[in-house]
């Protein structure tokens, strides 16, 4: 349930809606939008630097203290309230609208490694790839009731509708907060508390723990292995989530039945897709499949690039006009079997690779590892498409997607199951 709740908000905020309304309304800089889609690169990349800095310390104290469920209401209420606050971003007023986006978006970013903590403890390891796209799946659903909720409420993305755009934040906030509610009535907060030494504060115990692992982090090569080659494939899909519907508006130019469609489509063969290669999972594993996802990814960033030739391309074979943003729609619904996939086969290959005991700890550094690369992902696009244009920006996506598939060669799931194992009978 909760990721039906906090899917609103990535959804409707970094993907579809407020996306475009940053650089066309509030920011304006027409015709390219280049500071605007820059300035949008900088809020979330401060945020996510902000869990960089963060996210391993809160990681330990939640392990210690056995409070994961307090620190996912904490994380919950942030983002419900900066991201109501979005009402008072009105153009021109670009400051308070990227201060209410670092935080809102740092608030669900770090919400997200928390409730991924919760994974280990929800069902056997063979498990576990079910479950986690299952959830993923029902997050799409929650993204696209959320989303069509708002579109349908608020009208076109246009400064002439400004004054019902402005409820776009409440209302994503009032979706999120109301359907994370059966998470904390439900929920249950398995562990023990760990007593403090005498003497010593809880801040001190964190650090303490921090440097252990940092000490023992060689005991997981595989789990290390895996993180360097999510750190691009978080890079690369960091990008498709904040821009996929920007470069929808501003290089294919398409209507806005079109976009009402990519998201429609989009959300539903995500969830199909998490679901199905979640079944996938448990029968074939976790990292193949999460390989797979990846290649998949390849193939549709060159399609997204290729969107326009494709057209013609088509249009002359099948002998029928065929309008880029037709492409780009089928285009979309393939990547989007993979969105939802290739993110929750990396949180089960965290999560078989974690001890228990250990879980919000590596799931704080599986929260640096997103964040990082989520930082060089979008600076570098919008570095990039600042001077080459976001048509050709994008096939940095195609170089993330390939170095992350070449990484994850070096992992072995087996290994790295058996190396959890083993840490987990000493704790």
């Amino acid at each position: 349930m909760f990721d039906f709740a906090n899917s609103s908000y990535t959804t409707v905020i970094i993907t579809v809606v407020f996306s475009v309304i940053f650089p066309k309304i509030i920011v304006g800089d027409a015709p390219d939008y280049r500071q605007g889609n820059l300035l949008w690169s900088v809020a979330l990349s401060v945020s996510y630097g902000l869990v960089v800095l963060t996210a391993p310390l809160l990681g330990t104290l939640m392990d210690v203290r056995a409070s994961k469920k307090r620190f996912l209401f904490a994380s919950c209420v942030l983002t419900v309230l900066s991201t109501g606050a979005l009402y008072w971003a009105t153009p021109g007023r670009v400051g308070l609208a990227m201060t209410m986006l670092v935080a809102s978006n740092y608030g669900f970013a770090v919400g997200e490694s928390f409730a991924a903590a919760f994974l280990p403890d929800l069902g056997p390891k063979e498990a576990l790839g079910r479950i986690s796209g299952y959830a993923w799946a029902l997050g799409y659903v929650g993204g696209l009731v959320s989303t069509a909720l708002v579109v349908f409420t608020v009208g076109p993305q246009e400064a002439s509708n400004l004054e019902r755009l402005r409820w776009v934040g409440p209302m994503t906030a009032l979706f999120f907060f109301l359907a994370a509610l059966p998470t904390f009535a439900f929920l249950k907060e398995r562990g023990t508390p760990q007593a403090l030494p005498p003497g010593e504060r809880l801040a001190q115990v964190g650090v303490a723990r921090l440097r252990r692992t940092a000490r023992e982090l060689g005991d997981f090569k595989d789990l290390l292995w895996f993180f360097a080659g999510l750190f691009f494939a978080t890079a690369g899909l960091s990008i498709v989530i904040s821009f996929a519907f920007i470069y929808g508006d501003q290089v294919v130019r398409w209507q806005p039945r079109t976009q009402l469609l990519m998201f429609v489509l989009t959300n539903l063969s995500a969830a199909g897709g998490a679901a199905l290669f979640g079944l996938l999972q448990d029968r074939w594993g976790n990292l193949k499949t999460y390989r797979l996802t990846l290649l998949i990814w390849g193939i549709a960033v060159l399609g997204i690039h290729q969107t326009k030739t494709l057209a013609a391309t088509l249009g002359s074979a099948l002998g029928w006009a065929w309008a880029a943003e037709d492409v780009y729609l089928l285009v979309g619904t393939l990547a989007g079997l993979c969105l939802g996939a290739t993110q929750s086969a990396g949180r089960t290959v965290v999560a078989v690779f974690a001890p228990a005991a250990r879980a919000g700890e590596l799931f704080g550094l599986w929260g640096v590892c997103g964040k990082l690369a989520s930082i060089v992902g979008l600076l570098s696009l919008g570095l990039l498409q600042n001077a080459l244009g976001l048509e050709r920006a994008i096939l940095v996506c195609g170089g993330f997607f390939l170095a992350a598939w070449a990484l994850s060669l070096k992992v072995s799931e087996t290994r790295g199951v058996a190396a959890a194992r083993a840490h987990q009978a000493e704790s």
